[in-house]
Order: C-alpha cells, then structure tokens, then sequence
C-alpha cells in the first residue's frame, strides 16, 4: 500500500474512476496489438493495484515506464504460444513466449490451480515472461476456490547482497494469500528490498526525502535522496544494509525467489534479466488437501481476531493484518475515485488520441 509520506498532494491529483481506467488501458492494449481478452486481463491487473493502494504497480508508473514503451519498441509478443515444457502430475514449466507478463502469468496461475484440484498443489515455474505487476494478484486468484495462492517473480538486478555495493539482485517479490470465512483474507505481498524501485520513482517525483535504509550510492554510502541518478543508486535488501538490522533476511529471500522463479524455471537469476524479461513462480495448495476447509477458515478468522485483539504499541491505534490495508483502500478508491497525478492523467489522454479513442476520463 502506498506510504502516508508517498501519497500525492490534493493539488497534484486528478481522482479517475477505475471502471474508465481499466476501459482506457484496456483500449490501448488493444490499439497496440494484444487481443481483447488479454488487455482487459491486463488492465485489470495495473487497475486493481491502482484500488488497492499498490501505486507503485499500477498504471501511472507502470503505464508510461514499462508497457507502453515496450509494446510500442515491439519488445513484447502480443500474441505468444505459450507451451509447457516439462510436467509432472503436480508440476509443471512453462515457456511465456516472450508474452505480456500478466497473460504468462495467469496462464502459470491458473494450471497451479489446475494441478491443485487435480492432486492436492500444484507448483509452475515460468521463463520467457515479462513484467507480470502486481505479485499479490496472482496469489489471490486462489482464494475464491478455498486454495492458498502463492506467486514470486524475480526482477532485474538493482538490489545488492549484503555487504556488497553492485547490484546483483531484483526486488523479487513473495506474495501468499490466504482464505477466511468472515475476516479479509490474508493477503501478503512484498519486496524482498526494503521497498519497491517503484517507489523510489514516485518518491523522485514529488521531491521527498527517502527514508533510511531505502537506498546506498554506487560506493556503498547510505543516502536519501530520491533524485540520485538510476545508474547511481542502489536499492537495500529487507532490513537495510546491515546484519543487525537484519538485512541478512532480505538477501536471503531475494535468493530464495530467485531460486523458485528462475532457476527451477530454467530463466536464470536476477543478472540474467534483460530489460523486463523475466521468471515467475506460482503455488496453489488446495485447503482440503490438508483439512476440511470449513475448519480452516474458521481458524484464519480466530488467528486474525486474536491479532487484532493484540494491546496496541505507542504510536499506533490497532494491529493490523496482511491484506486488511489494501481492502480499505480498495473501498475508499472504489466510492472516491483512484488519485492519478496530473500529469500522468495528460499523458494517458494524449496517449488515447495518438492510439485514435477518446479516453473517456
């Protein structure tokens, strides 16, 4: 979920309703070349991100930055074959083809599904895909059939191991949903860097100091200045640039969804990414697999009760749970509208013109 300190100045920001926006994008995927089906999947993806508060996933960074450059230079197949290589009853690889991530990685989330209900889990690793945005939509595809989601998707290098000073790492997501009865589902979705490149882009926009522990120079030296230069930052893993404040943890993850999304995929790691081509992972355990599903649910909602029944810290009003953020965001942009900086609302209208519709925000 956007950061308080990210969120954009009420002067800044045009409120879009998010039907007009998926109807936008949608258009304009078509207009460059994906099928139908495949930009309204796609759009959905950038615009329930917008909802849920992912800013830095959504369209206004991801539009203009990632896709639209990439469809136009002709670096994405609108139209791939995408084929299993190698399978097992709960198994399976697949090659995208060189596909829009968000297509690849439905199809990669729906055969983990597929393989969940025929045997219990199901496990996809994906090479020759594309940036797929948000991780944790993938995973929540599993809770309307009582099945824990997982999806991890590797990045191109611009996070360093610990101790280093040269990228070698992407920001290399995990996201795990859960399903409840009565609570919001458990939805987990993180960087495994201390934030999201994303957000440091949203944060060069507005001129904000960074926070401690986001990013280091080229030599190593902490800094919080979001202007630096691309090719002069780097990006910290999951608690900073030390041990002891547990930086160690980050780097470990990074590897680990390396290992998930491009070495058992065959896509290679986070220095093998080339522009936005990349792995992806997806797991899928159907709950009654394990134990009646009912059962489950019941104690998801009593585990989350006795959390937010947890006495509260200075400083804070409640204890929340993965996932309960985002839902209330989604509420609030759903009744108010999705705030989409000014300028980003010009360039998607000017990009309706040059593609020959009226963008109807």
């Amino acid at each position: 979920m956007t950061m308080s300190w990210l969120k954009m100045k009420a002067e800044e920001a045009e409120y879009v309703d998010g039907g007009a926006l998926h109807a936008l994008i949608s258009r304009s995927f078509q207009q460059l070349g994906l099928p139908p089906e495949d930009a309204d999947f796609s759009a959905d993806v950038l615009v329930q991100a917008d909802l849920r508060g992912v800013d830095s996933h959504g369209v206004q960074n991801s539009v203009p930055n990632i896709y639209v450059p990439q469809l136009r230079a002709g670096k994405i197949n609108v139209r791939p074959t995408v084929t299993v290589v190698h399978e097992t009853p709960s198994t399976a690889t697949v090659d995208g083809d060189n596909g829009m991530g968000m297509v690849v990685g439905r199809y990669g989330m729906e055969l983990a599904m597929r393989k969940a209900r025929e045997v219990g889990c199901g496990f996809v690793s994906v090479r020759n895909s594309n940036h797929y945005g948000m991780a944790g939509y993938y995973a929540m595809m599993a809770l309307p059939h009582d099945m824990v989601g997982m999806s991890t998707t590797t990045a191109r290098a611009g996070v360093v191991p610990l101790g280093g000073r040269e990228p070698r790492l992407g920001t290399n997501p995990i996201a795990v949903a859960a399903p409840t009865f009565e609570e919001i589902p458990f939805v987990f979705d993180v960087a495994t860097s201390t934030v999201a490149a994303q957000k440091v882009a949203i944060a060069s926009i507005s001129g904000r100091q960074l926070p401690d522990g986001w990013i280091a120079d080229r030599d190593g030296r902490p800094s919080n200045d979001p202007k630096l230069p691309r090719d002069q930052r780097v990006l910290l893993p999951l608690g900073g640039g030390t041990r002891e404040g547990g930086g160690h943890k980050g780097y470990g993850l990074a590897v680990i969804v390396d290992i998930f999304s491009g070495m058992l995929s065959g896509a290679g790691w986070s220095m093998d990414v080339e522009g936005f081509n990349c792995g992806h992972f997806f797991g899928a355990w159907r709950v009654d697999a394990f134990r009646p599903a009912d059962e489950f649910k019941r104690d998801m909602d009593r585990m989350i009760r006795e959390l937010h029944d947890t006495p509260t810290a200075v400083g804070f009003d409640r204890v929340y749970v993965a996932g309960e953020l985002d839902h209330e965001m989604e509420q609030e942009r759903r009744a108010h509208g999705i705030p989409i900086h000014k300028d980003v609302v010009a360039y998607l209208r000017k990009l309706a013109g040059e593609l020959g519709f009226e963008p109807g925000l």
